[in-house]
């Protein structure tokens, strides 16, 4: 790594177990699972595999709105893969998402269980089947999907590009990084056009658009995300701040930020949701340690 020769990529690449970072311990070329470990199963109609990334936050901020309007459907247990543990590479979990990314859905509600994986995946699933959060359709719908699916395309420049060679990297690249904040802001600017006559992502509504972009760029501009803020000068979107701000006051996005949550505050880190009552009795700072 201090070797100042330019790097000259071989004919034919092979992995190099020493050069993998910070997530050396979990990152390889090949797919899988590593050891059999079945997942557990609740109560609930929905189980959920996840852990509080942003696109964990996606799915628990969906399941707290669908409760919250009155679904009981929608309860649901969330139960805590650990990335960096490889829990992700369990047969179970491998069952349930091949790719071995969280989060993971199985929807346990009708005759056969059903398995849903990516997370804006997930959130059309849940949107459908309760009649929630995606408008019926016309224009409406089509903005919703298209504004969720430009989210799905552009957070692996927020965290696979700017995150890692930003925060995670094991040396600071400049090339790179200038690559991915350039890129980053560019995001932003199309979010804060887009967010200036309008209060959210597809209009008036508040959609699963929103909830699937929330946690990338809200965490961004709330400083929550690779402690980036000031490097990217995320307050000069004030678009995008005023409409970050309006969703962090909803109770439902509180309480599903919480869901599945390991680093933090302990009053605010609930590792398994099991019941509504969890929120008051299970916080890390009313539990023993693990």
């Amino acid at each position: 790594m201090n070797d100042s020769s330019p790097y000259v990529p071989p004919t034919v690449w092979t992995w190099n177990k020493d050069n993998g970072g910070r997530f050396a311990n979990i990152n390889r070329p090949i797919a899988g699972a590593t050891h059999d470990k079945d997942l557990p199963v609740g109560r609930h109609p929905l189980q959920l595999y996840s852990l509080a990334t942003p696109n964990g936050v996606k799915v628990t901020v969906m399941l707290e709105e669908l409760l919250a309007l009155g679904h009981r459907g929608a309860e649901y247990d969330a139960w805590l893969i650990r990335i960096n543990e490889g829990d992700q590479f369990g047969s179970g979990f491998v069952a349930a998402n091949p790719n071995s990314k969280i989060p993971a859905l199985v929807d346990r509600s009708g005759p056969q269980p059903v398995r849903v994986f990516e997370s804006g995946a997930i959130l059309l699933h849940l949107a459908e089947k309760f009649g929630a959060f995606l408008p019926a359709g016309g224009a409406a719908r089509a903005e919703c999907l298209s504004w969720l699916f430009w989210q799905m395309g552009s957070a692996p420049f927020l965290g696979g590009g700017f995150g890692h060679f930003y925060a995670y990297a094991p040396e600071k690249i400049e090339y790179a990084i200038d690559r991915y904040a350039m890129e980053v802001k560019r995001q932003l600017d199309v979010l804060d056009r887009h967010l200036a006559d309008r209060a959210y992502m597809a209009g008036d509504d508040y959609t699963i658009a929103d909830m699937a972009i929330w946690p990338w760029y809200g965490s961004l501009v709330k400083g929550l995300l690779y402690e980036a803020g000031v490097f990217l000068d995320v307050q000069a979107y004030a678009n995008v701040v005023r409409w970050t701000d309006a969703i962090a006051q909803r109770p439902a996005v509180k309480r599903g930020r919480m869901v599945n949550r390991v680093f933090g505050d302990p009053a605010s880190q609930l590792h398994e949701r099991h019941d509504a009552s969890d929120f008051d009795t299970h916080t890390q700072d009313k539990v023993a340690p693990r």
